[in-house]
């Protein structure tokens, strides 16, 4: 099993010493990866479900902190949990994405991308809500494309992006692909992950009966397109203070990454919270990226 651990700048704040102590200490401790999360723009009343988002909450770029903390670390991996796919044009999310895989050296490997669950988000950046699925797919497939094309160019036409005799350069660390999961609670997040992802990372809010058919999803539908669902990664939630069996449990279920939050602000309770977690799965010393 692999362990990440989500840094929520809403809730701890941009302060960067706060965050490059927490990335440390993450790194520290043996955790795999760092996942920060994506809100573009919030607005008075806009909602994630039942839940109402008080509008000042400070939602840092994800990718450009991602960069920061790459600077200030030398091996935990970088991800996205979840970054808007729909919400951002994939020619340019090309280069950020190769630029920060190369200057962290092979370390952006863990792009969670979903397609948001806010209307008035997507008004706000001029895509039209009901398409965000379809846009999400082609961005996925422009990626790709941008990232293995040489110096002849690549060409694209679709509903959302068009382009001829495009070169993406610089390409990420040592690799013309990097991984793309997806992340969502619905059965069509499911579909895309087995037909497009190389992970699938629900949300929080299903119960063990959807989970299961999600997943069963993922799995078959990546059959039917001629992909190998052993390759998937399957990601989950966990909590800060879950014991061990637990972790069985979703190992049992086919889970291979587990991502815990700790609702700890200070640094000292954070080290506490961290060791605590790093000890029982016998993370100390342990050294995820080479």
């Amino acid at each position: 099993m692999k362990f990440g651990i989500s840094y929520g700048t809403p809730y701890f704040g941009v302060d960067p010493e706060k965050i490059v102590a927490f990335a440390r200490l993450a790194e520290e401790c043996g955790f795999e990866s760092l996942y920060m999360p994506e809100h573009i723009v919030l607005y008075p009343g806009a909602k994630v479900g039942p839940y109402e988002m008080p509008p000042s909450l400070p939602y840092a770029d994800p990718l450009d902190c991602l960069n920061f903390v790459a600077a200030a670390t030398e091996r935990i991996l970088l991800g996205t949990g979840v970054l808007l796919l729909p919400y951002h044009h994939p020619v340019t999310l090309a280069k950020r994405l190769a630029t920060i895989d190369l200057l962290s050296k092979g370390r952006m490997r863990l792009l969670t991308a979903g397609i948001g669950a806010m209307p008035g988000e997507a008004r706000a950046v001029g895509v039209d809500y009901a398409s965000r699925g379809r846009r999400a797919d082609e961005a996925i497939d422009v990626l790709r494309l941008l990232w293995a094309g040489g110096e002849d160019g690549v060409s694209f036409t679709g509903e959302f992006f068009s382009f001829d005799n495009l070169c993406s350069f610089p390409k990420p660390h040592e690799t013309t692909r990097l991984p793309i999961h997806i992340g969502g609670s619905s059965r069509a997040a499911a579909r895309r992950a087995g037909l497009r992802g190389d992970g699938y990372f629900p949300g929080g809010a299903l119960d063990a009966t959807e989970r299961a058919v999600q997943w069963e999803l993922v799995r078959s539908s990546a059959a039917e397109a001629g992909r190998d669902p052993r390759a998937l990664e399957y990601t989950r939630f966990g909590s800060i203070d879950m014991p061990v069996e637990w972790v069985e449990g979703l190992a049992a279920q086919g889970v291979t990454r587990v991502v815990v939050n700790t609702a700890a602000t200070e640094p000292e309770q954070q080290r506490e919270e961290l060791s605590a977690f790093a000890r029982r799965f016998g993370l100390l010393g342990h050294r995820p990226h080479q």
